[in-house]
């Protein structure tokens, strides 16, 4: 009966293993070819995703290095920020200064080619002299080395139309003025050395006239140095109010 309804097992997979008839052959390169493209799809799936997957990484652990590398800057400030151990400036290191303020002056016909210099008031009223430095004999003295600023205000009137009058008794046939020299004494030089010096002419045909003037300058000055204040005439220095005529120094 199996000999003649067909072949036995062995002889069924021998017949599987032939080769395919011609006509079929196209459809098997077929199936291959697209086994193939499918395997080469799946292939090309994958490397994607390792390089998509090795590139995110990167990027990762880059911002995780920026990130540490700002945390390592921002720490740098603070430990900056904290309290040094160098003496720092305070209040309490007070500095040299003085302010006065004019007295009553003693009235002296004008010497020719010479100036005067002026008294001052330096503990009543506006007046006063602190941390060291010092007024004494029309001098206010340094009481150490720095760089200063030296001020002065004289204020000048007269009350008289005779304008020509001094100015021909002692410079004729010239304008009357008034000069004002602050003027610095050392030990280490013999002769006056002036600073500032500030001239105005006054002489104005009517019955009386007020001129103040101001002077103010940085120098460098050494411990010793004496400060004064000249005027070319001392008759017409206005003395009837401190806040008028003052002199003063400060340290820088």
């Amino acid at each position: 009966m199996a000999e003649e309804l067909g072949l036995g097992f062995g002889e069924a997979a021998r017949v599987e293993m032939l080769p395919l008839p011609e006509g079929c052959r196209p459809e098997a390169r077929a199936r291959l070819a697209a086994r193939i493209k499918a395997c080469l799809t799946v292939t090309c799936c994958l490397l994607s995703f390792l390089i998509l997957t090795g590139l995110s990484t990167f990027l990762m652990v880059g911002q995780l290095q920026a990130r540490g590398k700002d945390c390592k800057l921002r720490a740098i400030p603070e430990q900056k920020s904290e309290p040094s151990a160098q003496p720092v400036y305070t209040p309490s290191r007070a500095k040299p200064r003085a302010h006065l303020t004019i007295l009553r002056q003693t009235s002296a016909p004008p010497l020719q080619n010479q100036f005067t210099a002026l008294q001052w008031e330096h503990e009543l009223g506006l007046a006063f002299t602190k941390n060291r430095m010092n007024y004494t004999n029309k001098f206010l003295v340094i009481p150490e080395s720095g760089d200063y600023f030296i001020y002065s205000q004289i204020s000048f009137r007269r009350t008289t139309s005779e304008c020509g009058a001094i100015s021909q008794r002692r410079r004729p046939n010239k304008p009357e003025s008034i000069t004002v020299v602050i003027t610095k004494m050392t030990d280490s030089y013999p002769e006056p050395a002036h600073l500032i010096t500030g001239t105005k002419s006054v002489c104005e045909i009517s019955s009386s006239w007020f001129q103040p003037l101001y002077l103010g300058a940085m120098f460098s000055l050494e411990e010793g140095d004496r400060l004064m204040v000249n005027v070319s005439d001392i008759s017409l220095v206005d003395y009837t109010k401190e806040d008028k005529t003052f002199f003063g120094a400060f340290l820088l």
